[in-house]
Protein backbone atom coordinates (compact mmCIF):
# COMPACT_ATOMS: atom_id res chain seq x y z
CA UNK A 1 0.00 0.00 0.00
CA UNK A 2 2.67 2.58 0.77
CA UNK A 3 4.31 1.66 -2.07
CA UNK A 4 1.31 2.72 -4.23
CA UNK A 5 0.84 5.63 -2.18
CA UNK A 6 4.42 6.84 -2.73
CA UNK A 7 3.91 6.75 -6.11
CA UNK A 8 1.20 8.62 -5.99
CA UNK A 9 1.98 11.32 -4.41
CA UNK A 10 5.67 11.38 -6.59
CA UNK A 11 3.36 12.00 -9.41
CA UNK A 12 1.30 14.83 -8.18
CA UNK A 13 4.00 16.60 -6.80
CA UNK A 14 4.57 18.56 -9.52
CA UNK A 15 0.89 19.74 -8.77
CA UNK A 16 1.66 20.30 -5.49
CA UNK A 17 4.62 22.96 -6.06
CA UNK A 18 2.55 24.87 -8.83
CA UNK A 19 -0.71 24.85 -6.24
CA UNK A 20 1.58 26.15 -3.58
CA UNK A 21 3.25 28.98 -5.81
CA UNK A 22 0.05 30.16 -7.56
CA UNK A 23 -1.45 30.90 -3.95
CA UNK A 24 1.91 32.50 -2.59
CA UNK A 25 1.65 35.09 -5.36
CA UNK A 26 -1.74 35.65 -4.98
CA UNK A 27 -1.72 35.37 -1.41
CA UNK A 28 -4.78 36.81 0.65
CA UNK A 29 -5.48 37.48 4.36
CA UNK A 30 -8.09 36.78 6.52
CA UNK A 31 -11.75 36.86 5.34
CA UNK A 32 -10.38 37.97 1.75
CA UNK A 33 -9.46 34.62 0.85
CA UNK A 34 -11.57 34.71 -2.15
CA UNK A 35 -9.25 33.59 -4.92
CA UNK A 36 -8.21 30.78 -2.85
CA UNK A 37 -11.44 29.62 -1.45
CA UNK A 38 -13.03 29.19 -5.24
CA UNK A 39 -10.23 27.30 -6.29
CA UNK A 40 -10.34 24.74 -3.84
CA UNK A 41 -14.27 24.24 -3.72
CA UNK A 42 -14.04 24.24 -7.72
CA UNK A 43 -11.25 21.22 -6.61
CA UNK A 44 -12.71 19.53 -4.71
CA UNK A 45 -16.21 19.19 -5.96
CA UNK A 46 -14.36 18.08 -9.57
CA UNK A 47 -12.47 14.95 -7.95
CA UNK A 48 -16.29 13.86 -6.34
CA UNK A 49 -16.12 15.34 -2.70
CA UNK A 50 -19.19 16.83 -1.85
CA UNK A 51 -18.70 20.55 -0.98
CA UNK A 52 -20.17 23.10 1.90
CA UNK A 53 -19.41 26.80 1.18
CA UNK A 54 -19.54 30.10 2.36
CA UNK A 55 -22.35 30.38 5.06
CA UNK A 56 -22.79 26.80 5.21
CA UNK A 57 -20.00 26.12 6.76
CA UNK A 58 -19.11 30.12 8.63
CA UNK A 59 -21.63 31.14 11.47
CA UNK A 60 -21.95 35.14 10.95
CA UNK A 61 -22.04 36.60 13.87
CA UNK A 62 -18.84 34.51 15.21
CA UNK A 63 -16.70 35.81 13.10
CA UNK A 64 -14.15 37.99 14.38
CA UNK A 65 -11.76 40.61 13.21
CA UNK A 66 -14.02 41.51 9.85
CA UNK A 67 -12.57 43.96 7.41
CA UNK A 68 -14.67 46.61 6.48
CA UNK A 69 -17.72 46.43 3.53
CA UNK A 70 -15.89 48.54 1.21
CA UNK A 71 -12.31 46.40 1.83
CA UNK A 72 -14.34 42.85 1.16
CA UNK A 73 -16.33 43.93 -2.18
CA UNK A 74 -12.77 45.50 -3.22
CA UNK A 75 -10.66 42.42 -2.55
CA UNK A 76 -14.07 40.39 -4.34
CA UNK A 77 -13.14 41.95 -7.58
CA UNK A 78 -9.07 42.15 -6.97
CA UNK A 79 -9.71 37.95 -6.68
CA UNK A 80 -12.03 38.18 -9.50
CA UNK A 81 -9.43 39.39 -11.72
CA UNK A 82 -6.84 37.42 -10.94
CA UNK A 83 -8.58 34.13 -11.89
CA UNK A 84 -10.78 33.29 -9.05
CA UNK A 85 -13.28 30.74 -10.45
CA UNK A 86 -16.33 32.77 -11.44
CA UNK A 87 -18.58 29.45 -10.75
CA UNK A 88 -17.65 29.44 -6.93
CA UNK A 89 -16.84 33.15 -6.40
CA UNK A 90 -20.61 33.98 -4.83
CA UNK A 91 -20.33 31.26 -2.48
CA UNK A 92 -17.81 33.43 -0.24
CA UNK A 93 -19.12 37.05 -1.00
CA UNK A 94 -18.87 39.20 1.97
CA UNK A 95 -16.18 37.67 3.83
CA UNK A 96 -17.45 34.20 4.13
CA UNK A 97 -14.67 32.54 2.61
CA UNK A 98 -14.82 28.87 4.30
CA UNK A 99 -14.97 25.40 2.56
CA UNK A 100 -15.49 21.53 3.62
CA UNK A 101 -15.05 18.76 1.37
CA UNK A 102 -16.61 15.53 2.28
CA UNK A 103 -15.82 12.37 0.77
CA UNK A 104 -18.09 9.58 2.09
CA UNK A 105 -17.08 5.84 1.71
CA UNK A 106 -19.99 4.23 1.93
CA UNK A 107 -18.86 1.62 3.93
CA UNK A 108 -19.38 2.11 8.40
CA UNK A 109 -16.59 3.92 10.00
CA UNK A 110 -15.72 7.03 11.56
CA UNK A 111 -15.60 10.01 10.75
CA UNK A 112 -12.17 11.94 10.68
CA UNK A 113 -11.78 15.77 9.69
CA UNK A 114 -8.29 17.57 8.71
CA UNK A 115 -8.13 21.28 9.07
CA UNK A 116 -6.01 23.30 6.85
CA UNK A 117 -5.68 27.17 6.73
CA UNK A 118 -5.50 29.46 4.16
CA UNK A 119 -4.93 32.95 4.48
CA UNK A 120 -1.95 35.25 4.66
CA UNK A 121 -0.12 37.50 6.67
CA UNK A 122 -0.45 41.51 6.74
CA UNK A 123 2.87 41.68 5.17
CA UNK A 124 4.74 43.22 2.63
CA UNK A 125 7.17 40.70 1.14
CA UNK A 126 10.56 41.04 0.35
CA UNK A 127 11.52 41.75 -3.46
CA UNK A 128 15.55 41.22 -2.73
CA UNK A 129 16.72 39.22 -6.08
CA UNK A 130 18.10 36.35 -4.08
CA UNK A 131 14.53 35.66 -2.15
CA UNK A 132 13.50 32.55 -3.95
CA UNK A 133 9.97 33.71 -4.48
CA UNK A 134 11.28 36.08 -6.63
CA UNK A 135 13.81 34.23 -8.50
CA UNK A 136 10.66 31.92 -9.11
CA UNK A 137 8.43 34.24 -9.72
CA UNK A 138 6.01 33.98 -7.25
CA UNK A 139 6.56 36.70 -4.78
CA UNK A 140 2.78 38.07 -4.19
CA UNK A 141 1.74 40.72 -6.16
CA UNK A 142 -0.87 41.90 -3.52
CA UNK A 143 -0.13 44.75 -1.51
CA UNK A 144 0.87 43.86 2.12
CA UNK A 145 0.04 40.71 1.90
CA UNK A 146 2.49 37.29 2.04
CA UNK A 147 2.00 34.12 2.92
CA UNK A 148 4.72 33.92 5.37
CA UNK A 149 3.35 31.28 7.54
CA UNK A 150 3.38 28.35 5.10
CA UNK A 151 -0.22 28.51 4.84
CA UNK A 152 0.17 28.33 0.98
CA UNK A 153 1.59 24.92 1.40
CA UNK A 154 -0.82 23.97 4.16
CA UNK A 155 -3.74 24.78 1.22
CA UNK A 156 -1.40 23.02 -1.32
CA UNK A 157 -1.25 19.67 1.56
CA UNK A 158 -5.11 19.70 2.10
CA UNK A 159 -5.87 19.66 -1.54
CA UNK A 160 -2.97 16.85 -2.38
CA UNK A 161 -4.56 14.70 0.46
CA UNK A 162 -7.79 15.62 -0.88
CA UNK A 163 -6.84 14.35 -4.81
CA UNK A 164 -5.00 11.10 -3.14
CA UNK A 165 -8.15 10.05 -1.50
CA UNK A 166 -10.26 10.71 -4.41
CA UNK A 167 -8.37 8.19 -5.67
CA UNK A 168 -7.92 5.76 -3.03
CA UNK A 169 -11.63 6.11 -1.85
CA UNK A 170 -12.36 2.14 -2.13
CA UNK A 171 -9.72 1.81 0.72
CA UNK A 172 -11.83 4.18 2.67
CA UNK A 173 -14.41 3.40 5.58
CA UNK A 174 -16.12 6.13 7.27
CA UNK A 175 -16.17 9.80 6.10
CA UNK A 176 -13.63 11.95 5.39
CA UNK A 177 -14.11 15.87 6.19
CA UNK A 178 -11.52 18.62 4.43
CA UNK A 179 -11.55 21.83 6.62
CA UNK A 180 -10.20 24.63 4.81
CA UNK A 181 -10.24 27.40 7.22
CA UNK A 182 -10.20 30.92 6.70
CA UNK A 183 -8.68 33.63 8.89
CA UNK A 184 -6.10 32.11 10.72
CA UNK A 185 -3.74 34.59 11.48
CA UNK A 186 -5.22 36.93 14.58
CA UNK A 187 -7.33 34.00 15.42
CA UNK A 188 -10.13 34.84 14.03
CA UNK A 189 -11.85 32.20 11.77
CA UNK A 190 -11.97 28.69 13.66
CA UNK A 191 -14.97 29.70 16.23
CA UNK A 192 -17.20 30.94 13.36
CA UNK A 193 -16.83 27.32 11.94
CA UNK A 194 -17.46 25.64 15.05
CA UNK A 195 -20.60 27.59 15.93
CA UNK A 196 -21.54 26.53 12.18
CA UNK A 197 -21.29 22.86 13.22
CA UNK A 198 -18.85 21.53 10.93
CA UNK A 199 -17.03 19.58 13.44
CA UNK A 200 -20.13 18.37 15.45
CA UNK A 201 -19.97 14.36 13.64
CA UNK A 202 -16.14 14.53 13.69
CA UNK A 203 -14.37 11.40 16.18
CA UNK A 204 -10.97 12.84 15.02
CA UNK A 205 -9.70 15.68 14.49
CA UNK A 206 -6.06 16.24 12.32
CA UNK A 207 -4.59 19.81 12.38
CA UNK A 208 -1.61 20.38 11.14
CA UNK A 209 1.17 22.84 10.54
CA UNK A 210 4.40 23.10 8.47
CA UNK A 211 8.16 24.87 9.90
CA UNK A 212 7.84 26.34 13.54
CA UNK A 213 11.68 25.01 13.94
CA UNK A 214 11.32 21.54 13.06
CA UNK A 215 13.66 20.02 11.10
CA UNK A 216 12.98 18.44 7.34
CA UNK A 217 12.32 14.88 7.87
CA UNK A 218 10.95 14.99 11.33
CA UNK A 219 6.85 14.30 11.99
CA UNK A 220 5.54 15.69 15.74
CA UNK A 221 2.26 13.81 16.58
CA UNK A 222 0.41 16.29 18.81
CA UNK A 223 2.11 19.94 19.70
CA UNK A 224 0.76 20.47 23.48
CA UNK A 225 0.91 24.54 25.44
CA UNK A 226 -0.49 26.55 22.71
CA UNK A 227 -1.54 29.77 24.72
CA UNK A 228 -4.70 31.22 24.97
CA UNK A 229 -5.16 34.53 23.61
CA UNK A 230 -7.45 37.55 22.96
CA UNK A 231 -6.74 40.37 20.71
CA UNK A 232 -8.83 43.94 20.74
CA UNK A 233 -9.07 46.93 19.19
CA UNK A 234 -9.97 50.14 21.62
CA UNK A 235 -10.84 53.51 20.93
CA UNK A 236 -10.82 56.45 23.36
CA UNK A 237 -12.80 59.45 22.24
CA UNK A 238 -12.90 62.55 23.86
CA UNK A 239 -13.11 66.59 23.02
CA UNK A 240 -10.42 68.53 21.25
CA UNK A 241 -9.53 71.95 22.25
CA UNK A 242 -6.87 74.28 21.59
CA UNK A 243 -4.30 73.46 23.83
CA UNK A 244 -2.90 77.17 24.76
CA UNK A 245 -5.84 79.01 24.87
CA UNK A 246 -8.86 76.37 26.49
CA UNK A 247 -6.95 73.36 27.54
CA UNK A 248 -9.40 72.77 30.12
CA UNK A 249 -12.02 72.45 27.83
CA UNK A 250 -10.67 69.27 26.14
CA UNK A 251 -10.67 65.85 27.14
CA UNK A 252 -7.17 64.41 26.01
CA UNK A 253 -7.80 60.41 24.50
CA UNK A 254 -4.01 60.53 23.94
CA UNK A 255 -3.48 60.04 28.01
CA UNK A 256 -5.96 57.98 28.31
CA UNK A 257 -4.21 55.52 25.94
CA UNK A 258 -1.32 56.62 27.70
CA UNK A 259 -2.57 55.64 30.85
CA UNK A 260 -3.56 52.33 30.09
CA UNK A 261 -0.35 51.37 28.17
CA UNK A 262 1.22 51.74 30.92
CA UNK A 263 -0.63 50.19 33.30
CA UNK A 264 -1.79 47.35 31.44
CA UNK A 265 2.09 45.87 30.97
CA UNK A 266 1.97 46.51 35.05
CA UNK A 267 -0.70 44.07 35.68
CA UNK A 268 0.06 41.23 38.17
CA UNK A 269 0.76 37.48 36.79
CA UNK A 270 -1.26 34.58 37.28
CA UNK A 271 0.14 31.86 39.67
CA UNK A 272 -1.28 29.29 37.24
CA UNK A 273 0.73 29.58 34.78
CA UNK A 274 2.54 31.98 32.12
CA UNK A 275 0.58 35.19 31.30
CA UNK A 276 1.70 38.01 28.24
CA UNK A 277 0.11 40.91 27.38
CA UNK A 278 1.02 43.04 24.78
CA UNK A 279 0.45 46.95 23.08
CA UNK A 280 1.58 46.47 19.62
CA UNK A 281 -0.07 49.84 18.38
CA UNK A 282 -0.93 52.99 19.71
CA UNK A 283 -2.09 56.17 17.66
CA UNK A 284 -3.42 59.70 18.73
CA UNK A 285 -4.12 63.17 18.36
CA UNK A 286 -3.62 65.45 15.27
CA UNK A 287 -1.69 68.60 16.11
CA UNK A 288 0.65 69.65 18.47
CA UNK A 289 -1.65 72.72 19.73
CA UNK A 290 -4.46 70.74 19.91
CA UNK A 291 -5.56 68.59 22.96
CA UNK A 292 -5.95 64.95 21.06
CA UNK A 293 -9.94 63.21 21.09
CA UNK A 294 -8.74 60.29 19.51
CA UNK A 295 -6.80 57.25 20.38
CA UNK A 296 -6.46 54.17 19.48
CA UNK A 297 -4.97 50.97 20.86
CA UNK A 298 -4.32 47.20 19.46
CA UNK A 299 -3.47 44.75 21.84
CA UNK A 300 -3.52 41.14 22.79
CA UNK A 301 -3.39 39.16 25.87
CA UNK A 302 -2.07 35.18 26.79
CA UNK A 303 -2.22 32.70 29.11
CA UNK A 304 -0.80 28.98 29.62
CA UNK A 305 -4.41 28.24 29.95
CA UNK A 306 -7.86 29.59 29.08
CA UNK A 307 -8.38 30.46 33.04
CA UNK A 308 -5.07 32.37 32.74
CA UNK A 309 -5.83 34.60 30.01
CA UNK A 310 -9.20 34.97 31.06
CA UNK A 311 -7.75 36.80 34.23
CA UNK A 312 -5.60 38.67 32.36
CA UNK A 313 -8.42 39.67 30.20
CA UNK A 314 -10.10 40.72 32.94
CA UNK A 315 -7.55 43.01 34.45
CA UNK A 316 -7.50 44.73 31.10
CA UNK A 317 -10.94 45.42 30.60
CA UNK A 318 -10.66 46.93 33.94
CA UNK A 319 -7.20 49.01 33.23
CA UNK A 320 -9.31 50.68 29.60
CA UNK A 321 -12.38 51.51 31.45
CA UNK A 322 -10.23 53.16 34.37
CA UNK A 323 -8.29 55.34 32.16
CA UNK A 324 -11.37 56.46 30.34
CA UNK A 325 -13.07 57.76 33.16
CA UNK A 326 -9.71 58.91 34.85
CA UNK A 327 -9.51 60.98 31.95
CA UNK A 328 -13.63 61.95 30.94
CA UNK A 329 -13.48 59.95 27.64
CA UNK A 330 -15.10 57.58 26.23
CA UNK A 331 -13.64 53.80 25.45
CA UNK A 332 -14.95 51.28 23.19
CA UNK A 333 -13.40 47.95 22.68
CA UNK A 334 -13.81 45.36 20.15
CA UNK A 335 -12.97 41.63 20.19
CA UNK A 336 -10.92 40.93 16.95
CA UNK A 337 -9.69 37.30 17.64
CA UNK A 338 -9.96 34.84 20.66
CA UNK A 339 -8.48 31.12 20.88
CA UNK A 340 -8.84 29.04 23.96
CA UNK A 341 -5.76 26.37 25.36
CA UNK A 342 -6.17 23.13 23.61
CA UNK A 343 -3.89 19.99 24.18
CA UNK A 344 -3.67 16.77 21.94
CA UNK A 345 -5.47 13.70 22.84
CA UNK A 346 -2.84 11.15 23.97
CA UNK A 347 -4.92 8.09 22.72
CA UNK A 348 -4.48 9.24 19.37
CA UNK A 349 -0.51 9.98 19.39
CA UNK A 350 0.29 5.93 19.08
CA UNK A 351 -2.09 5.72 16.11
CA UNK A 352 -0.18 8.81 14.23
CA UNK A 353 3.46 7.93 15.30
CA UNK A 354 2.26 4.47 13.01
CA UNK A 355 1.21 5.99 9.95
CA UNK A 356 4.43 8.50 10.05
CA UNK A 357 7.12 5.86 10.79
CA UNK A 358 5.68 4.31 7.51
CA UNK A 359 6.16 7.47 5.45
CA UNK A 360 8.97 7.72 2.94
CA UNK A 361 11.04 10.81 3.72
CA UNK A 362 10.41 10.75 7.58
CA UNK A 363 13.66 10.33 9.43
CA UNK A 364 12.29 11.00 13.27
CA UNK A 365 8.67 10.60 14.91
CA UNK A 366 8.54 12.84 17.64
CA UNK A 367 5.07 12.45 19.79
CA UNK A 368 4.77 15.53 21.73
CA UNK A 369 6.34 19.22 21.84
CA UNK A 370 5.91 22.27 23.23
CA UNK A 371 4.50 25.08 20.72
CA UNK A 372 4.97 28.38 20.82
CA UNK A 373 2.56 31.22 19.99
CA UNK A 374 -1.49 30.70 19.48
CA UNK A 375 -3.97 29.13 17.19
CA UNK A 376 -7.58 28.77 16.89
CA UNK A 377 -7.55 25.36 15.41
CA UNK A 378 -8.03 24.72 19.35
CA UNK A 379 -11.34 25.78 19.14
CA UNK A 380 -11.79 22.44 16.71
CA UNK A 381 -9.93 20.31 18.55
CA UNK A 382 -11.66 21.34 21.87
CA UNK A 383 -15.31 20.67 20.01
CA UNK A 384 -14.48 17.54 19.26
CA UNK A 385 -13.04 16.82 22.33
CA UNK A 386 -16.08 17.57 24.27
CA UNK A 387 -18.31 15.56 21.63
CA UNK A 388 -15.74 12.77 23.09
CA UNK A 389 -13.85 12.43 19.87
CA UNK A 390 -9.97 12.96 19.72
CA UNK A 391 -8.16 15.37 18.31
CA UNK A 392 -4.57 15.89 17.45
CA UNK A 393 -1.95 19.01 16.25
CA UNK A 394 0.63 17.78 13.68
CA UNK A 395 3.59 19.41 12.46
CA UNK A 396 5.80 18.37 9.95
CA UNK A 397 9.25 19.90 9.71
CA UNK A 398 10.87 21.51 7.04
CA UNK A 399 13.89 24.10 6.57
CA UNK A 400 12.84 27.75 6.25
CA UNK A 401 14.88 30.76 4.66
CA UNK A 402 13.24 32.75 7.31
CA UNK A 403 11.90 32.50 10.28
CA UNK A 404 7.91 32.85 10.57
CA UNK A 405 6.38 36.20 9.95
CA UNK A 406 9.45 37.13 8.44
CA UNK A 407 9.23 39.27 5.06
CA UNK A 408 12.00 36.67 3.36
CA UNK A 409 10.16 33.48 4.33
CA UNK A 410 10.16 30.38 2.23
CA UNK A 411 10.42 26.65 2.74
CA UNK A 412 11.49 23.21 1.56
CA UNK A 413 8.41 21.87 -0.84
CA UNK A 414 9.47 18.24 0.00
CA UNK A 415 7.39 18.46 3.23
CA UNK A 416 4.66 18.74 1.24
CA UNK A 417 4.69 15.24 -0.11
CA UNK A 418 5.64 14.10 3.67
CA UNK A 419 2.84 15.92 4.93
CA UNK A 420 0.42 14.19 2.00
CA UNK A 421 1.48 10.86 2.77
CA UNK A 422 1.02 10.46 6.55
CA UNK A 423 -2.48 12.21 6.50
CA UNK A 424 -3.22 10.18 3.70
CA UNK A 425 -2.63 7.20 5.97
CA UNK A 426 -4.24 8.46 9.39
CA UNK A 427 -7.48 8.53 6.53
CA UNK A 428 -7.02 5.64 5.42
CA UNK A 429 -6.33 3.58 8.10
CA UNK A 430 -8.92 5.04 10.39
CA UNK A 431 -10.77 1.96 10.58
CA UNK A 432 -7.76 0.92 13.17
CA UNK A 433 -8.72 3.71 15.48
CA UNK A 434 -10.95 2.54 18.93
CA UNK A 435 -13.60 5.47 17.75
CA UNK A 436 -17.59 5.71 17.67
CA UNK A 437 -18.21 4.03 14.63
CA UNK A 438 -20.96 5.73 12.48
CA UNK A 439 -23.24 4.14 9.78
CA UNK A 440 -22.67 5.37 6.15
Amino acid sequence: MEDRLNGLVEELYPSLQEWRRDFHKYAESGWVEFRTASIVASKLSSWGFEVKAGREVIKEEARMGVPPLAFLKAQEQRALSQGADEEWLPAFSGGFTGVVGILDSGKPGPTVAFRVDMDALDLQESGDADHPPVAGDFVSVNDKMMHACGHDAHTSIGLGLAYVLSQRKEELHGRVKLIFQPAEEGVRGAKAMVEAGVVDDVDALFATHIGTGVPLGEVVCGAQGYLATTKMDVVYTGVASHAGGNPEEGRNALLAAASAVMNLHAISRHSGGNSRINVGVLEAGSGRNIIPNHATLKLETRGDTSEVNEYILARALDVIHGSAKMYGVESKIEIVGKAGSSDPSPELLPYIRSQASNVQGVESVVDMTSAGGSEDATYLMERVKENGGLASYLLFGTTLAAGHHNERFDIDEEVMKIAVKTLALCAINARELSLPVTTA
